[in-house]
């Protein structure tokens, strides 16, 4: 007859798991129990004790631990008051796991040992059955996550607050590179394409590239997927100009890279990220929930390093992917402290922990909710005209600069006439030529154009 288990058991892991702050494996747990339940039982127990979120489970396989459940409760999110203020790593909340890990990975880097990619790290991971954010959680970022109306069309909610995202989301995740333009230089540079004096010529190319990187991931969202033509399109768009190699943007590498300030060495075997990249592709969009998918992406994108560089922007961008297309509030990093993003992301390098980087973006999200709950608020409804003839719109002004026309009411009509109602044709001319008089070098990525399109109609139109 099988062992009846005690009614305590679960009260019993808990202890265990609180006096054991790395977490235990099942190795250690069942040599503790085993004179209270059988290994077996004891891990069916711990399975179901993990999906109602009374523990938690990190990893997979045999690198697999249990750890206590995070707190069911928000985190404590700091007031500031001041968009683009800095917060300190102080007035954030660290889980027991996440304060280890930072202070594991602020050891002096000759205390840390050089570490090699890891594959168990990825093979172990199975999507829909593995997971790095407890039920808990995903419970909490669903239910503060949520938009009313999150059946419309994929993107809805996102290009409801376009020009807000583009701003913050260009400005947050520039700045975790070290970018030094502000909030407002950065609202300057996307609104009416005015670089900011004094800056290098890159910062204000990165944040430009950002620009058109949200732009796509919403303008498209409905085509839009966790796939490998998105992952590397993304990365074009974002290492525009950037690279020493202008053809590296959008390829995956094939020459070794180093981390700074790290003692994570990536793979420089081209075949093997060529393979890798496919299973973390493949992975990232078999997982049907939205959150789990979207830290997955922020966990082992920059982990693999698939590009010379560009890796961690692209990997924030990604994360947004499924937030677009499910309607949930967009990730934007806003007021993420730096050394709690970058600690969290060498924790995953070095010690393939994910504790930090999961408490960073839980951190980063509710703050992102709470800012565009009330940026929500403030949404003037859409004009019904201009999202008839959105596509339509897009056409037209992109097909005026690739053919080098002149910006007039008669070229606009002999490209519209045939996909807008006639009716219809007088104001959306009137509507095109306010947007071609608007057109600068920060918004053409949502026409689909290149730059040296752009620039060579430009140069006509000064004549």
């Amino acid at each position: 007859m099988p062992k009846k288990l005690p009614r305590s058991l679960l009260d019993t892991v808990k202890a265990q798991l609180a006096g054991s702050p790395a977490g235990l494996d099942i190795d250690e747990f069942s040599k503790r129990l085993e004179s209270q339940v059988s290994r077996r039982s004891l891990q069916r127990k711990l399975a179901e004790w993990s999906r109602a979120g009374a523990i938690r489970i990190e990893g997979a396989g045999k690198a697999r631990r249990y750890l206590p459940a995070l707190s069911s409760s928000p985190s404590q999110v700091p007031q500031v008051s001041d968009p683009g203020a800095s917060v300190t790593e102080s007035s954030t909340a660290l889980s027991l796991g996440g304060r280890e890990v930072r202070e594991l990975i602020r050891r002096p880097i000759i205390d840390r040992p050089p570490v090699g990619y890891r594959r168990e790290f990825l093979d172990g991971y199975e999507p829909n059955a593995s997971a790095y954010l407890p039920e808990t959680v995903i419970r909490h970022l669903n239910q503060i996550g949520h938009v009313p109306g999150d059946e419309h069309p994929a993107g809805t909610f996102a290009r409801d607050i376009l020009s807000r995202l583009l701003i913050d989301l260009s400005w947050a995740s520039s700045r975790l590179e070290g970018n030094t333009y502000s909030l407002l230089e950065t609202q300057q540079l996307i609104e009416a394409g005015q670089p900011a004096p004094g800056k290098d010529v890159k910062e204000t190319q990165m944040i430009l590239n950002h620009k058109a990187a949200i732009e796509m991931l919403v303008d498209s969202a409905e085509e839009v997927d966790v796939n490998r033509f998105t992952i590397l399109n993304l990365h074009a768009l974002l290492a525009e100009r950037l690279l020493d190699n202008p053809r590296q943007a959008g390829r995956l590498r094939e020459t070794p890279v180093g981390i700074g300030g790290s003692s994570y060495i990536p793979t420089g075997i081209p075949q093997l990220i060529q393979e890798l990249f496919g299973l973390t592709v493949e992975k990232a969009a078999a997982i049907r929930e939205p959150f789990e998918q979207s830290f997955f992406l922020l966990v082992q994108l920059p982990y693999l390093q698939p590009f010379v560089d560009v890796n961690k922007r692209t990997s924030r961008l990604a994360a947004n992917i499924p937030l677009i297309k499910r309607n949930r509030v967009p990730l934007s990093f806003v007021d993420l402290p730096e050394d709690l993003y970058t600690d969290g992301v060498i924790g995953v390098y070095e010690l393939n922990r994910i504790e930090l980087l999961r408490d960073a973006y839980v951190w980063a999200y509710e703050r992102s909710c709470r800012r565009y709950a009330a940026v929500r608020d403030s949404i003037p409804p859409p004009d019904p005209f201009r999202t008839k003839y959105k596509a339509a719109l897009i056409e037209v002004v992109g097909e005026i600069v690739r053919q080098n026309l002149d910006a007039s009411a008669e070229s606009v009509a002999a490209l519209a006439s045939s996909i807008v109602d006639a009716a219809d044709l007088p104001p959306f001319v009137a509507l095109a030529m306010d947007e071609l008089r608007d057109l600068h070098e920060g918004n053409i990525a949502r026409y689909r154009l290149r730059p040296s399109q752009w620039e060579e109609w430009k140069k006509r139109m000064e004549k």
